[in-house]
């Protein structure tokens, strides 16, 4: 399973770009196939290119950062 911690961390570096645009984003959980939750807030939560930045930005920093991430998933 998935370090949360390390998890966490490459979560924190991807935030300030989505808090420039008034988002965020909160990790719910890791699965035990490692497949990442989270939950898109602010802006992030209803913007229609909210799946870009779910899958070009935050996911993709964290497969690159922690290859043994399956998917990125929101909840």
């Amino acid at each position: 399973m998935l370090d949360r911690t390390k998890v966490q961390e490459v979560i924190n570096k991807i935030r300030p770009a989505l808090q420039r645009d008034g988002g965020d984003v909160e990790l719910v959980e890791i699965t035990e196939d490692n497949v990442v939750k989270v939950k898109l807030v602010g802006a992030c939560g209803h913007c229609p290119m909210s799946i870009m930045t779910l899958k070009g930005g935050i996911e993709a920093t964290l497969k690159q950062d922690i290859p043994e991430v399956k998917a990125v998933e929101a909840v």
